[in-house]
């Protein structure tokens, strides 16, 4: 595989493409659905994504927090594969083709989605960069249940219904796609743990262990799915067997994430990404059947 492509993180982008779709589905839900509007924020949030991980590989290489023949994905500044300074270009040449494509929402939403637009840049970078990084201090969990959950529901939503709306299936819909996308996250660090822990990243694995964040992670996942329930309140009864199957792969994947080590976790993690967009298309097609 080309080391651009593996650096795009392929694997976790169904992350990004989640919370589009759900904001999408509480549009359909509201009347407000408008498939411009959806696509652009599709392309966007994929692209920041991109340009995120880009940005993680750069400053993590730059701050010695890499190393050759990790245990995650190849990293292909650490390996030698793309030059330094060709993957920092690649990162904000990314950010500044998705500043100009956010700008076109403006039609839509107003000029005050510049500073949310702002925020989104800014939060690519100081995931892994800048004098306080997220990932570094055990913010990075937080920070993705926030920009992969609550700003690309509400605003994919905001854009299409140009009314910005946030009733109790947007709330609901929004932290659930936020913490599906933390446990993304939490695999990740799980599988990283003893690499970060040697270079001083501390993690929300580093700090509490995996033991816990393996708690966290089905914890995680169960108000996840509670969520989902109470955002699709005005389906048929018999649509509940939609999430309990969702719950039932949560739990299939914590087993298996306590039983894993290594380069085993590989799986975990594309599988806990494919569960965030199983969740959506299921919030998706219910929402769309039995709007308010």
């Amino acid at each position: 595989m080309s080391p651009w492509i593996e650096a795009m993180r392929l694997r976790t982008l169904p992350v990004s493409v989640a919370g589009v779709l759900a904001g999408t589905a509480c549009a359909i839900y509201h009347h407000r659905f408008a498939l411009p509007q959806m696509l652009i924020c599709l392309i966007f949030a994929i692209v920041a994504q991109i340009a995120s991980n880009f940005a993680n590989e750069y400053y993590d290489f730059k701050n010695g927090l890499d190393k050759k023949g990790r245990e995650g994905y190849r990293r292909g500044v650490t390996e030698g594969d793309i030059r330094p300074g060709a993957m920092k270009r690649a990162t904000y040449l990314l950010l500044l083709i998705d500043a100009l494509l956010g700008c076109s929402l403006i039609y839509w939403g107003g000029w005050w989605l510049i500073a949310v637009g702002v925020a989104i840049a800014i939060f690519a970078v100081a995931y892994s960069a800048g004098p306080y990084p997220l990932s570094h201090h055990g913010l990075g969990d937080v920070a993705v249940v926030i920009f992969f959950g609550f700003v690309p529901v509400v605003f994919t939503e905001y854009v299409q219904a140009e009314v910005l709306r946030i009733d109790s299936v947007t709330l609901c819909t929004s932290l659930a796609i936020g913490l599906l996308a933390a446990n993304v996250l939490i695999v990740n660090n799980y599988r990283d743990c003893d690499d970060d822990r040697a270079v001083g990243k501390h993690t929300t694995v580093v700090l509490f262990g995996r033991k816990t964040m393996r708690t966290v992670y089905l914890i995680n996942g169960t108000i996840a799915m509670t969520c989902l329930a109470m955002a699709t309140t005005r389906a048929p009864q018999w649509t509940v067997a939609g999430w309990i199957s969702i719950e039932a792969m949560v739990l299939l994947l914590w087993q298996k994430i306590c039983a894993s080590t290594g380069t085993a976790l590989n799986s975990m993690l594309k599988f806990t990404s494919i569960l965030v967009l199983v969740s959506t298309i299921y919030l998706l097609v219910v929402l769309s059947l039995w709007p308010e």
